[in-house]
């Protein structure tokens, strides 16, 4: 499967529905631990009607039910605005069979690029940077003469032209062997640079982690500090987001309490926690739970993390055929909702934030898929569905 497009075919399948060595298969002997949710907290819808609403819980506690099985090892979930629902399920290592954890850290994937995105608002808000500033101008030398102007605001939106960069691996497969080797930045973007243009800026949107790689660059470039650093002191501590971070350099491990994520590979289920994730960094290196996702999610919506009017970019989408990204976020039509939010995958972890843009209705989960890499349509029907279908 090519790089970064499992995030849309996990985005699709929700839209669909709603409108550290191998183990021999089957692994799942141990004991997994009995399903606990919340009991649902119905609130006033606030129609004139007076009628209540609220996420669906049976349909919730029946998606974790039965966890660890052939496509989940362990799942989280947190259901809230006009009505609250948690939901944890499944195993924290299959081998002990030791039970997940209800807010242990996770590999938050894409969802990484919320974060970067905040960041250059910010800036731009500060007027460190301009939205219609270019690459060639800040981040003079990167591209080739090649290159036609590429804006910041053509990065944040996915319509720079920019070709992938450089990769360990386009798949789970193919990038275990290399699970701890290192793709800097710099070389990431070089192998894209190489490709020359894939098309005029601003014209086609075309996900890809690239954009977000230059970005993180021109964070650090801009601020003089590095992108963690930003990340820490503009995001994660004024939200109280205590639980979240990025690797240290190549760091291959999750710090502090976590679920093993796992994956099959070859017919074996294999434990792929531990991994160097530092070619993903501003696009894709985030580690956090779902109670600092679901902080970053609600702040950022409410207009405490970007001020208008650059908080309007998360919520505009580029005028260009088929555009479905805006600046760090998705937009999804749902059963006549318009939905906000970003999915993010790393091997072994399925993560999703959503929410309507008034907060009527949010979710965010992380799911230990073994399958986290590949057709997201199934985990997005599963976990997705339940809580905006009605």
């Amino acid at each position: 499967m090519r790089r970064d497009s499992r995030a849309t075919v996990l985005a699709a399948g929700l839209a669909v529905a709603l409108a550290a060595g191998p183990l021999a298969a089957p692994a799942f002997a141990a004991p997994g631990r009995p399903t606990t949710a919340s009991a649902p907290a119905l609130a006033r819808a606030g129609g004139a009607n007076g009628t209540t609403s609220g996420p669906d819980a049976e349909a919730l506690a029946a998606a974790i039910a039965g966890l660890p099985d052939h496509d989940a090892t362990a799942a989280q979930l947190r259901v809230g605005g006009q009505g609250t629902w948690r939901g944890t399920a499944g195993v924290r290592n299959i081998r002990s069979g030791a039970p997940a954890l209800e807010n242990g850290r996770f590999r938050a994937g894409s969802v990484t690029k919320v974060v970067t995105a905040a960041i250059v608002l910010q800036l731009a808000a500060e007027k460190r940077l301009d939205l219609d500033g270019t690459v060639q101008h800040y981040l003079p030398g990167l591209l080739t003469e090649d290159f036609a102007p590429i804006t910041v605001r053509e990065l944040l939106d996915f319509t720079s032209g920019l070709h992938s960069g450089a990769s360990l691996g386009d798949t789970v497969e193919d990038g275990y062997p290399h699970r701890f080797e290192t793709l800097t930045p710099r070389q990431v973007v070089a192998a894209s640079v190489a490709q020359g243009p894939g098309y005029e800026p601003g014209t086609h949107q075309e996900y890809d982690n690239i954009h977000y790689t230059v970005l993180g660059m021109l964070i650090e470039k801009v601020t003089g500090d590095s992108y963690a650093h930003q990340a820490a002191v503009r995001i994660f501590r004024p939200l109280g987001m205590r639980d979240s971070s990025f690797p240290v350099g190549a760091d291959p491990y999750i710090h502090g309490p976590h679920d093993r994520g796992y994956d099959w590979i070859d017919g074996k289920l294999v434990d792929v926690t531990d991994w160097n994730m530092s070619d993903r960094w501003a696009a894709g290196d985030l580690i956090s739970t779902t109670a600092d996702l679901e902080r970053l999610l609600v702040g950022l919506f409410r207009g405490r993390v970007v001020p208008e009017p650059q908080l309007k970019e998360m919520f505009t989408l580029p005028d260009v055929p088929g555009a479905r990204y805006s600046a760090g976020l998705e937009r999804f039509d749902l059963n006549g909702k318009v939905i906000w939010g970003k999915t993010g995958s790393r091997p072994g972890y399925a993560t999703v934030i959503a929410a309507t843009r008034d907060l009527s209705r949010t979710l965010v989960y992380s799911v230990e898929s073994t399958d986290a890499k590949g057709d997201g349509r199934p985990t997005a029907e599963r976990f997705g569905y339940p809580a905006f279908n009605r």
